[in-house]
């Protein structure tokens, strides 16, 4: 039978102090979700701040790279030439979620909200590299 690594609990607090950490650097107030691979919520966090809509989106930028195992922005990039793609189920189409990779496996991913999609971003990268 086939091993496959997860996320533990620690690493999923390491990730989501490092994705505060870079929040609050800046003064974003956001909602980080952190989900496994098969896009179920393991952490959500709404800052202060954060508009309650965050909560969502966050949660399924997190699911869409999870499930496709690739950056949401992917989907987001691919309906600007295939429109047909915003009908493609489950996914959520804005930059702002990414994927965890760990020994070529999908574990998880990471989604924000509440700031510029880029922005987001960049908070789920910091949480992603302080895994690494």
């Amino acid at each position: 039978m086939r091993q496959k690594p997860c996320l533990q609990s620690s690493d999923v607090h390491t990730m989501a102090a490092a994705c505060r950490a870079e929040a609050e650097k800046h003064k974003w107030n956001v909602t980080i979700a952190i989900v496994d691979d098969a896009g179920v919520l393991l952490y959500l966090d709404r800052m202060d701040g954060a508009a309650s809509t965050t909560a969502e989106v966050a949660a399924m930028k997190a699911k869409t790279s999870a499930i496709t195992r690739r950056p949401s922005k992917f989907w987001e990039d691919r309906i600007k030439d295939r429109p047909a793609f915003m009908n493609f189920p489950g996914v959520l189409q804005i930059q702002g979620g990414l994927p965890i990779m760990h020994e070529g496996e999908c574990v998880g991913a990471i989604g924000v909200s509440g700031v510029q999609s880029h922005e987001d971003e960049q908070i789920a990268k910091a949480g992603i590299d302080a895994l690494a």
